[in-house]
């Protein structure tokens, strides 16, 4: 498929992620860069670590967790405090309504307190009821209890049949 200097720049560029191992369409398109094929967004786009973990993950949830892939939304803006941003990935459920919230960083990338605030920052506008955060080595998802007023960290990353919303 790739040449071998180009296969050792690519493994060079991605690592091992705590995921399930998914097949995906890669096309090099210089000497050490990469493009994968966004299923959702029916497009290639720049392999980066980060989207390697996007990538992984969004097949992680449809493959194993079953989430409605039609469901999926990447890289969608919302305004925050009048500031264009962008979050990574939503899902909705079957009414339409953004259920989970997801944020991805590259695999070197430590999870830190950071992270969490700049995705609860995103969640003051959409009000989801699930917060993931993943860098493909460690997953953290929470439950946001807004009756309680409390965030529930979950073991496990739950089927989509197990929302609750």
């Amino acid at each position: 498929m790739f040449p071998i200097l180009q296969l050792f720049y690519f493994c060079r560029m991605v690592k091992k992620l705590n995921l399930p191992e998914f097949n995906f369409k890669i096309r090099k398109i210089s000497d050490n860069k990469f493009e994968i094929f966004d299923e959702r967004r029916k497009k290639y786009v720049a392999l980066t670590p980060e989207e390697w973990v996007r990538q992984n993950f969004i097949a992680f949830l449809i493959e194993e967790k079953k989430y409605p892939a039609s469901l999926i939304a990447i890289e969608k803006g919302i305004s925050v405090n009048k500031q264009p941003r962008r979050f990574d990935a939503v899902i909705y459920n079957k009414s339409g309504n953004p259920l989970m919230l997801l944020e991805f960083k590259a695999p070197e990338i430590e999870i830190t307190q950071k992270t969490f605030e700049q995705i609860a920052m995103y969640n003051q506008i959409l009000k989801v009821r699930y917060l993931v955060v993943s860098n493909g080595i460690k997953h953290y998802c929470s439950e946001i209890l807004f009756d309680k007023k409390e965030i529930k960290f979950l073991n496990e990353i739950p089927f989509y049949k197990d929302l609750k919303g």
